[in-house]
């Protein structure tokens, strides 16, 4: 018999694992909450006419295609299908494609939040604040921290275009940090508006696409390969020596910005990114906060083709991933489902994997994270057993996590349980205890017991 094997990108995720995942979601769901977004789920998978188109070239070819079901060459005259049709003939998989596989596994949760806003807009108050915590697929080269199959969080508000939508993203990512206890980190941020300037100021604005292909992956390939690209793609000399003067100023982002002033003359689209991440810092100011973390990257370009306005991306340092979370404004994604309005958004989102495989590396999780039972009850004999029930009952009814041992087996056995589920508290019920009434609670990371009356564990557990 073959073993069993998971497809290359997948993971399972253990009791320990899970809990530790949890540890995250719950204090990013708790965070979106506290800033006033509802959730919302949408199915795994999408028809293919929704995804296609809105992810950039790139994009489209990590789509997961899912066959029809069926049997769909019975429906083309005797076997044609696989002999005369004009698209075997052709060798073009993707025309081909379209007629075996009609539906997609999601490549994120911002295409079909669009998809769901543009189906149910009667019935939704706008400006409409949604988060979504589900998996997405991507046909990716696996690696470390990169998977085919991965949890995104998603917040995005639509119908708006204030800039405090901005700045309530970067607050959020700030919350969640500081509940993470991550300390060391940037949040790059950058306007495709400026990104557009720096193509006008350099003579690129007919290789936009190009360009901004390029000068994103300069962090991880570095300035020179970025030129070969540049070069290859059709780029002079001139104007590749130029747009490296730009992304090569240093100094505060007022500094930045007052650069870019100065090289986009009458350019108004860099002029309209210059005066939204001014705004963007101003409306920080009157948070109360500072642009602490806060990174204006002119390299920041993001691959998705569907960013108009302030875009962002966060790294933890000291770690070998990549970004953990990343998002920005979109004006005309809607308008790809026949909106007619053309509702502006923007938002993020949080990569779940690696942002635990960030805590893992920081060693950042805290032991009660990795803990499921808080008290295990644990019992000489069926009779104290039995007594230990009535007491289980009484720790769940007080809000307090709790299982008894349920074998009869010896009390090291039980002890070894208790530090194998990293259970922090037992306690041993024997002739004695079923007596007095006072219980042994044992705190097992210390080794420490103490004798208490139930009502007395409920108060130091609580």
């Amino acid at each position: 018999m073959e073993k069993p094997t998971l497809p290359q990108g997948t993971r399972d995720f253990g009791p320990a694992t899970m809990a530790k995942r949890q540890f995250i979601l719950n204090h990013i769901r708790t965070v979106f909450q506290l800033f006033g977004f509802q959730p919302l789920e949408t199915p795994a998978m999408e028809n293919l006419t929704t995804l296609t188109g809105k992810y950039g070239e790139e994009g489209d070819q990590l789509l997961f295609k899912l066959l029809n079901s069926g049997d769909y060459l019975k429906k083309e005259k005797n076997g044609s299908f696989l002999i005369n049709d004009s698209l075997l003939q052709e060798r073009d998989s993707r025309k081909l494609t379209t007629k075996i596989a009609e539906k997609g596994l999601r490549y994120d949760l911002t295409v079909p939040f669009a998809r769901y806003v543009v189906m149910n807009r009667s019935e939704i108050a706008f400006p409409f604040k949604r988060f979504q915590i589900q998996p997405v697929w991507r046909a990716d080269r696996p690696q470390r921290g990169r998977y085919r199959e991965f949890y995104q969080c998603d917040a995005d508000v639509v119908g708006t275009n204030s800039l405090i939508c901005e700045v309530e993203i970067i607050l959020m990512i700030r919350e969640v940090f500081r509940r993470l206890n991550i300390t060391d980190y940037s949040i790059k941020i950058n306007h495709r508006a400026i990104l557009s300037g720096i193509a006008e100021a350099v003579g690129a604005l007919d290789k936009q696409t190009a360009l901004f292909v390029a000068i994103d992956k300069r962090d991880k390939i570095g300035d020179e390969k970025v030129k070969e690209e540049l070069i290859a793609a059709g780029f002079s000399e001139e104007s590749i020596a130029g747009l490296f003067t730009i992304l090569s100023i240093k100094g505060s982002t007022i500094n930045k910005l007052t650069f870019l002033t100065s090289r986009f003359g009458s350019n108004n689209q860099g002029h309209r990114g210059i005066l939204d991440l001014q705004e963007v810092l101003n409306l920080l100011e009157s948070f109360g906060v500072t642009d602490e973390h806060l990174d204006f990257d002119v390299s920041l370009a993001r691959g998705l083709s569907y960013y108009t306005g302030c875009i962002f991306e966060v790294k933890v340092h000291n770690t070998s991933l990549g970004s953990v979370s990343g998002g920005g404004r979109y004006d005309n994604l809607t308008a790809a489902f026949g909106d007619k309005d053309n509702l502006s958004g923007v938002g993020f989102s949080f990569g779940v994997d690696r942002l635990y495989d960030a805590l893992e590396e920081l060693q950042l999780f805290p032991k009660e994270a990795q803990q499921s039972s808080k008290v295990l009850i644990c019992h000489f004999d069926e009779a104290s057993q039995l007594y230990g029930l009535k007491l289980l009952n009484q720790l769940r009814a007080n809000g307090i996590a709790a299982e008894v041992y349920p074998d009869h087996a010896k009390i090291k056995k039980q002890l070894d349980y208790a530090n194998r589920k990293m259970i922090a508290y037992t306690i041993v019920i024997g002739s004695d205890e079923m007596e007095s009434g006072l219980l042994a609670l044992k705190d097992m990371n210390l080794g420490e017991q103490k004798k208490l009356s139930l009502d007395d564990i409920v108060k130091a557990l609580q």
